[in-house]
């Protein structure tokens, strides 16, 4: 029967577009544009300098500047970002994360410009660490600083702000990353259970107010393809949060312990082949978060059709936006009680994985907690191992991935007949306007104001204040976010996680096939005289790693020397590398569109070091105009997502060393 009987429907979820890019003039406008659409929630997609605690004209800055969000880089970005969006009514969503608290106080500052009252702000900052660890890589500081960063800004947030969620736990990067979906929903848990305990330690929240902490915490979810499992794992999500705030933390109001969360569907499934068949993977996965009334996702950001093409058109947002309105206004979803209780399948799946994600949080606990999970590396060797298994799955044939390893056979695409323009492109001239900009920001500003409170957040971090009263005097005294990281990073350091390869369990394809490119590579080595050596490299500031560790993973089982530091480096830093350890081959993996800066100053860097014989090979989201000017540019090879078969890339690659050695 209808829900509930006089035929009410319920409320429709957020409706919303994940959104941002080249300037935050030019992101304004977009968003504008988009809230008259009907887009009911905003979500800011920030660059990766900005995620990172850079300026534009940092070092590491160089080519990411606007690719992949918009850059902020004080108060006065802030302000033209939300120019004309009405804060005290704005439901804004922020991904963000070690920067979270700059620009949460960024945000504050405007909306006290604005007139907005602060308890009227509503909306999330991502704020989520941990996964940052083990899966996205924007990390900066120190697993211990950043948990003190996270438990200040909740401690700042549930009296001042009430209507904003000062952490949204993502499991979504984990799916990503490989997770299973006991994994997924485990992890996510470990990391709230360690966000909770921080809290409560740090005692800046009274007892009777622990169950408002609970009440603000959210979580951010990852819809894949198979979408009965994805279903039942939110209603298993749903059950083991009401189960863990009210028995670890004695939480009695039913409501605070009440699941909020909000859901991108699978961004990384999206195939480059044949990218029309995008558009039904959306719609499927939404409908895993949707489907049951009980577990209903409150907010949902889709993405667009031809993200793993490049960045979408507006266009080509306004359709995954009309997705979710069909959804919500067209059919009769919302006029129904839960369509699933009482089923005894739905209930059989939804307590396997309830036994399953129990199973692992007890284990994670038994080391110390997430923290310390990370911190060992045992969460992210068992990610590595997971995707690889997911991969060997998807390249023998196992899972079927339609357009990529079966039904590949198309007819060409009118959707890309435009070639290049059917993406959106950043203009080159954003990042140097970007750079003249902020120098004439800083060259305009009180320089003692920004000093005195800059001090005032150094003086403050060295102790056990809380540091959100002073990120919001910075940003009002016009400090930078590279300036506000930067003193942070003085008194907590930085930290480079664990890699997880080398813990990784090897997911091979067929043992013959292996066995094959293993004996190329033995034979290669045996004639030019030594093992082979790759250096897997990431230049720049994108810290989507995890093919980056598949190629390294799948490099060792063949019989490479593998040579990976990680994440976040220098063109000079990859280069030095390489020269020093000697390599034979070095593939760079590029996820951010910076590869058209990135790479040619490592094949330019190798050539002045003297090793320009050396090959360069790249990965990533890479169009065919701009893979076609990276060979022009020197690079041997270029992959992008359509080249799943990794075993395969390796033979190629051993042929290219070979070619190096004639």
């Amino acid at each position: 029967m209808p829900y509930p009987t006089d035929s009410e429907r319920d409320r429709p979820w957020v409706i919303r577009t994940y959104a941002g890019h080249s300037s935050a003039r030019r992101s304004n406008e977009l968003y504008r544009r988009n809230i008259a659409k009907g887009q009911t929630g905003l979500s800011v997609a920030f660059d990766l300098p900005t995620q990172t605690g850079y300026d534009p004209d940092d070092e590491l800055a160089r080519g990411e500047v606007g690719k992949v969000g918009v850059p902020v880089s004080h108060i006065g970005d802030m302000r033209a970002l939300f120019d004309g969006i009405p804060m005290a009514e704005a439901n804004t969503s922020m991904t963000i994360n070690a920067p979270a608290m700059w620009l949460l106080a960024l945000y504050v500052a405007v909306a006290d410009e604005h007139g907005a009252p602060r308890a009227t702000l509503a909306g999330t900052t991502q704020n989520d660490i941990v996964k940052e660890y083990l899966s996205r890589g924007t990390y900066v500081f120190p697993p211990g600083p950043s948990m003190r960063l996270i438990s200040d800004m909740i401690a700042w947030s549930v009296p001042n702000i009430p209507k904003w969620n000062p952490i949204n736990v993502c499991s979504y990067h984990l799916q990503e990353a490989g997770a299973t979906p006991a994994q997924e929903l485990a992890y996510a848990l470990s990391t709230a259970i360690a966000v909770l305990d921080t809290v409560k330690e740090s005692g800046q929240v009274p007892e009777e107010r622990f169950g408002d902490v609970v009440g603000r915490i959210s979580f951010f979810v990852n819809a894949g393809l198979r979408f009965v499992e994805e279903m039942c794992k939110m209603r298993a999500l749903a059950r083991l949060w009401d189960e863990i705030t009210r028995d670890r933390y004695g939480v009695q109001n039913p409501k605070q312990r009440r699941l909020r969360y909000g859901v991108q569907v699978n961004s990384l499934g999206l195939t480059e082949a044949q990218p029309e068949n995008n558009v039904q993977r959306i719609v499927l996965e939404m409908l895993a978060v949707t489907l049951s009334r009980d577990a209903r996702a409150r907010a949902i950001q889709l993405p667009a059709w031809n993200e793993a093409l490049g960045l979408p058109r507006p266009w080509d947002q306004q359709w995954a936006l009309r997705m979710q309105q069909v959804l919500a206004y067209e059919t009769d979803l919302l006029e129904y009680e839960d369509l699933f209780d009482g089923s005894r399948v739905v209930e059989a799946k939804v307590s396997e994985l309830m036994e399953g994600a129990r199973a692992e949080i007890a284990k994670v606990q038994e080391m110390g907690g997430a923290v310390e999970a990370v911190e060992t590396g045992y969460m992210k060797g068992q990610l590595v191992s997971a995707l690889a298994e997911r991969r060997r799955r998807i390249e023998s044939g196992e899972d079927v991935v339609v357009g990529v390893n079966r039904f590949d056979t198309t007819e060409p695409s009118p959707l890309q007949a435009e070639g290049a323009a059917a993406i959106e492109t950043v203009d080159p001239a954003v990042e140097a306007a970007a750079i003249e900009a902020i120098r004439e920001w800083r060259a305009q500003r009180d320089a003692a104001a920004v000093e005195s409170a800059l001090g005032e957040l150094r003086d403050a971090a060295k102790t056990d204040a809380n540091l959100m009263e002073a990120s919001i005097a910075c940003a009002k005294a016009g400090v930078t976010t590279g300036e506000w990281a930067g003193v942070l990073r003085e008194v907590f350091g930085e930290f480079r996680a664990p890699t997880g390869v080398s813990a990784a369990v090897a997911g091979g394809e067929a043992a013959a096939e292996i066995a094959a490119v293993r004996e190329h590579v033995r034979a290669a080595g045996e004639r030019i005289g030594e093992k082979l050596r790759i250096l897997v490299g990431k230049p720049g500031l994108d810290g989507h790693s995890n093919g980056a560790e598949q190629v390294a993973v799948r490099a060792r089982d063949v019989g490479f020397e593998v040579v990976y530091q990680g994440i976040r480096l220098t063109p000079s830093q990859i280069v030095a590398a390489a020269v020093q350890e000697g390599v034979h081959v070095v593939g760079l993996s590029v996820l951010s569109g910076s590869h058209l800066e990135v790479v040619p100053a490592v094949v330019d860097g190798l050539r002045e070091a003297g090793a320009g014989d050396v090959p360069v090979v790249v990965g990533g989201i890479i169009p065919p105009e701009d893979a076609a000017a990276l060979r022009e540019r020197g690079v041997a090879a270029v992959f992008t997502p359509k080249d799943y078969q990794l075993t395969q890339m390796m033979d190629a690659i051993v042929t290219l060393v070979e070619q190096a050695h004639p």
